[in-house]
């Protein structure tokens, strides 16, 4: 019993503390890759300890101590007697064993665990180190939900779909291209900050998108993922207050998923917009939502992309029904967003509420200017919003073409289900 509630409190705590653990550990000594080794050696040593001790009254601040005394080890062994060794160890206190299920009690004013005023540049310098615009969209991700997110390898390779080891490989040549470019801790200058903002938040964005719709497995919504990518914006939405996409982007997240609740049935099948019940929706998130949303607004001059999805997101949430939805408003932020962020899954969207707007048939001829986008020709997307549209206008052998078209490409199980289940009414 005892090894289970240990096993739990390091679980727990880790999840929670972890960002500020590696973010201190990396400004001590200077290195990320280090620290966050350092972090892992910490988290092993307390999975042996707090089983067998119990778990420590200030477990973060356990797991920090060790951490700083496996650095001291490490420039001990490399004999890098230098200022970064003489500082780490000068407020240790001398000869205390970190065996036990307590740290060695600080000692004098500097032996401080982190500093309460650096908590927030460490966690904002991690996000856009593990972020950092030298290393693949797939590598930022995976070092994302390491070192910020607090997920295990395994953890993360079941949000992404991919082997443990591949997982693994990434986080571990993302450290190797950190290190070879040099990339020191610190928060970027202002005006870097602001160029590299964009990559930080389009990785929550990605992780968020991948659990909101999961392009493949049986499962519609990984909530666990949605919500890590939920708790990151909110993170880094308190970190940087004045910039109005991150603001936009939580206001994004927050509107989207206030709608999880409804989007599936008891099995887990996906149930449409129109099908909803919208009691179901999250009121809280909602109001979170659109606070934020506000909050983007007053900061910014205008709506960025981020900002502008939110605000097509406020539409649905505030309305009564499908039918009451200010679809006119969605066609014209949409215009808006394809004008600031041009994509085709853009135009796709806007043509959808272009049909609820204006009528199916206005809505083809936006899609069919879309059937050469390279973009989309891997996806399920097209065809299954031309299948719609042509059978609203009834032309149903067309309809059906589409149809087997999307679930040829769809990667989903739950979605597959659904087109499979609308080509049947056709058949």
């Amino acid at each position: 019993m005892a090894e289970h509630t240990g096993r739990e409190a390091v679980a727990a705590v880790w999840r929670i503390e972890s960002a500020r653990i590696v973010g201190a550990l990396a400004r001590y000594t200077g290195d990320f890759s280090l620290a966050e080794d350092l972090a892992q050696e910490a988290l092993a040593e307390a999975l042996v300890t707090w089983p067998r001790d119990g778990v420590p009254n200030n477990p973060a601040g356990w797991l920090l101590t060790v951490g700083r005394r496996r650095a001291i080890d490490a420039f001990r062994r490399r004999s890098a007697l230098d200022d970064r060794y003489t500082a780490l160890a000068h407020n240790l206190s001398e000869g205390g064993a970190v065996s036990g299920s307590e740290p060695p009690e600080p000692t004098a004013a500097g032996d401080v665990l982190w500093d309460p005023d650096q908590i927030d540049d460490d966690i904002l310098a991690l996000m856009f180190i593990s972020c950092h615009p030298t290393l693949s969209r797939d590598a930022r991700v995976a070092l994302t939900l390491r070192v910020v997110g607090g997920l295990t390898s395994d953890e993360i390779a079941k949000a992404c779909l991919v082997p443990t080891a591949t997982v693994q490989a990434r986080i571990t040549r993302a450290k190797k291209t950190l290190a070879a470019a040099r990339v020191w801790f610190e928060v970027p200058s202002a005006q870097e900050r602001a160029a590299r903002l964009g990559s930080v938040l389009n990785v929550v964005y990605l992780i968020f998108t991948e659990g909101s719709s999961a392009s493949s497995g049986s499962e519609l919504i990984r909530s666990e993922l949605a919500g890590e990518a939920q708790r990151l914006a909110r993170v880094l939405a308190r970190l940087v207050p004045n910039e109005p996409e991150a603001q936009g982007l939580l206001a994004l997240l927050e509107l989207t998923a206030a709608r999880f609740p409804a989007r599936t049935g008891p099995d887990g099948h996906p149930v449409l917009l129109a099908d909803q019940d919208r009691r179901r929706w999250d009121r809280a998130a909602i109001r979170r939502g659109r606070a934020a949303l506000d909050r983007a607004g007053r900061v910014g001059r205008g709506l960025g992309a981020y900002g502008l999805q939110a605000a097509i997101a406020e539409c649905h949430a505030v309305a009564p029904s499908v039918e009451e939805t200010a679809w006119e408003r969605i066609v014209l932020l949409y215009e808006a967003l394809g004008r600031l962020a041009p994509s085709p899954v853009v135009d796709l969207n806007r043509a959808v509420a272009v049909s609820m707007a204006q009528g199916p048939a206005a809505a083809l001829s936006i899609v069919d200017e879309l059937s050469s986008a390279p973009e989309l020709s891997g996806t399920h997307l097209l065809p299954s919003v031309r299948g719609e549209l042509l059978i609203q206008l009834g032309r149903n052998p067309e309809a059906r073409t589409e149809l087997t078209r999307a679930i040829t490409l769809c990667g989903n199980a739950r979605e597959r289900a659904v087109l499979t289940a609308k080509l049947a009414t056709l058949t």
